[in-house]
């Protein structure tokens, strides 16, 4: 038998993240001496009390309301409230099986093209793709650390038309690490409430802020319009307990109402054992606080730590502020690379993973060019719960201490090092 799908499904592959993290896995099963820095997972583990409060409500079978746990949907209004001086009640708060499902569907019950910073993750399209909807891309500059301006977002705005649009907006950014400040955020939401563009904020990095100047959002220069998404997977290193909420203001609760029943008619419910984990993490968060604080602060030292050794290695890479990502690009190797047959940031992650054994993802997933020679590397790949156990704080790494602590960083920089010397 031959089935007839959906054509909008036949388009699609499989998840670019998901993928190079299956490959890696299984070239690692094989034997091979992989680095993998191409899957953005926490390499923690989960802090320990929401363990326990995950252990102690197994008994919960229940199904609990579309939109979420009440506790748990009071909890996550009073964190964002808390933690970045936003203004939701409980009532705006919508909880789903990860922020990654919960995007969707906002992207399928809205109407209008999506606008998409490039670069940026790698779903937000393909997700555009299964609602048939239009994506509109706006490239943003290296020398801006590759983030979307004032300017750039009114071109783009403009030339749209005059229909409703949505902007997907991922601060601190995957791929690149990017974080957006006060003042960029203010001008971005001028253009924002003169177009009218309802955004999706999609902040899960937000807690992973090491540069000197905290975030700004577009949730507080431009509430009416902005939805927040967030959830468990990364700064509270939960990426498999698959729990993501999203924040809707009162002046879009047509999105809250048909979320809802969408919802209704799709997942239902989170688990609720995982909903009453979560409740200890946004509910009592000051017993989590030391745990993202400690964590963050591994993460600035690693990606700077990387940072420095791209640099150094002739390679372009804005530095990092949040997240856990860096995006450095080969273009300063470009002919020597051509002579080689790797003209895209495709081809040259193929020769990276079977030539040298480091994993990275392509730039042209992240919706630039073929022909860009940009990668993204995932600075994750060391035993997560050995350097909390030993973290002796930034102030205090050794080169002893890093090397014993961060053996898959120090290789993997020393693989593309090796990559590159055959073109010095």
């Amino acid at each position: 038998m031959r089935p007839v799908l959906n054509p909008l499904v036949l388009s699609l592959k499989e998840s670019a993240t998901l993928a190079i993290n299956a490959r890696a896995k299984e070239l690692r099963r094989q034997g091979a001496n992989i680095v993998h820095f191409g899957f953005g997972q926490s390499p923690f583990p989960v802090p320990e009390v929401i363990q326990q409060a995950l252990a102690e409500n197994t008994d919960k079978k229940d199904y609990l309301p579309t939109q979420g746990l009440p506790e748990l949907c009071e909890a996550v209004a009073a964190f964002y409230n808390n933690e970045f001086g936003y203004s939701f009640l409980p009532s705006n708060v919508c909880v789903g099986p990860g922020s990654k499902e919960l995007i969707f569907e906002i992207i399928y019950l809205t109407e209008g093209p999506l606008i998409i910073p490039a670069p940026s993750w790698v779903s937000y399209g393909p997700q555009a793709a299964l609602r048939g909807k239009a994506i509109i891309t706006v490239p943003t500059k290296r020398e801006n650390n590759y983030r979307l301006t004032a300017e750039e977002l009114d071109n783009a705005c403009y030339n749209s038309g005059q229909g409703q649009k949505l902007l997907v907006f991922n601060n601190p950014n995957n791929p690149t690490g990017a974080l957006y400040h006060e003042k960029e955020v203010k001008e971005l939401a001028e253009i924002c409430r003169a177009y009218q563009v309802i955004v999706i904020s999609d902040e899960i990095y937000a807690m992973i802020d090491y540069d000197q100047q905290a975030m700004s959002s577009l949730a507080v220069h431009y509430p009416e319009g902005t939805i927040v998404s967030g959830g468990l997977s990364k700064s509270f290193a939960a990426g498999g307990y698959r729990l993501g909420v999203v924040l809707i203001p009162d002046s879009l609760e047509m999105v809250m109402a048909s979320l809802r029943s969408v919802a209704s008619e799709t997942f239902s419910a989170v688990s609720a054992p995982i909903q009453y984990a979560a409740l200890k993490a946004y509910g009592d968060f000051e017993t989590v606080r030391p745990f993202v604080k400690k964590t963050t602060d591994i993460y600035h030292y690693v990606m700077h730590y990387l940072h420095a050794r791209f640099i150094k290695m002739g390679l372009n890479c804005p530095k990092p502020a949040g997240a856990f990502y860096q995006f450095p690009d080969f273009d300063n190797y470009r002919a020597p690379l051509a002579k080689k047959g790797v003209i895209t940031s495709a081809s040259l992650a193929h020769a990276l993973l079977t030539e040298n054994s480091v994993a990275v993802l392509p730039g042209s997933d992240f919706y630039l060019p073929t022909t860009n020679l940009g990668v993204r590397v995932a600075g994750v790949d060391f035993d997560g719960q050995h350097a909390l156990d030993t973290w002796p704080g930034s102030d205090h790494v050794t080169k002893e201490y890093f090397r014993e602590a961060f053996p898959k960083i120090i290789q993997g920089c020393e693989c593309i090092a090796a990559f590159l010397n055959q073109f010095m």
